[in-house]
């Protein structure tokens, strides 16, 4: 059995990272950079930059969030970015549907837990799991 920190560090679904970028967009206004550091913080470690930058001018496209360049002072100007109406209404249609998710996870949580216990001793837990993976 393979023992890698890859293998045991999940990441995020990509079907999540659009809910994510609204749900900080909701909180404050942020350019990309910031957003690609918040979203690491939330285990998308995956995406990179460009990427991101794609998915928001897809976003500001479906009129979920809007841009606007700001510049302060030095420096380049940076694109800042917010949710808007659109992409709040979007966003909590989306929070509905977690929960629902939330709840079908619950169960199925429940039902495999109660499998391990009357299937699989305590003990070596990990090994027979990856057996019934073969």
């Amino acid at each position: 059995m393979k023992n890698s920190k890859k293998e045991n560090n999940v990441a995020p679904s990509k079907n999540f990272i659009v809910p994510f970028i609204l749900l900080l967009l909701s909180r404050m206004s942020l350019h990309g950079y910031e957003l690609n550091q918040k979203l690491q913080a939330f285990g998308f470690q995956t995406l990179d930059q460009g990427n991101l930058y794609r998915l928001l001018r897809q976003l500001e496209n479906d009129n979920l969030v809007q841009s606007e360049w700001l510049t302060n002072g030095s420096g380049p100007a940076k694109r800042c970015y917010s949710i808007t109406d659109i992409g709040k209404t979007y966003l909590k249609g989306h929070a509905r549907q977690l929960e629902q998710y939330q709840s079908m996870l619950h169960q199925f949580f429940t039902v495999y837990s109660s499998f391990l216990e009357l299937y699989i001793s305590p003990f070596n837990t990990e090994d027979k799991i990856e057996k019934f993976k073969k």
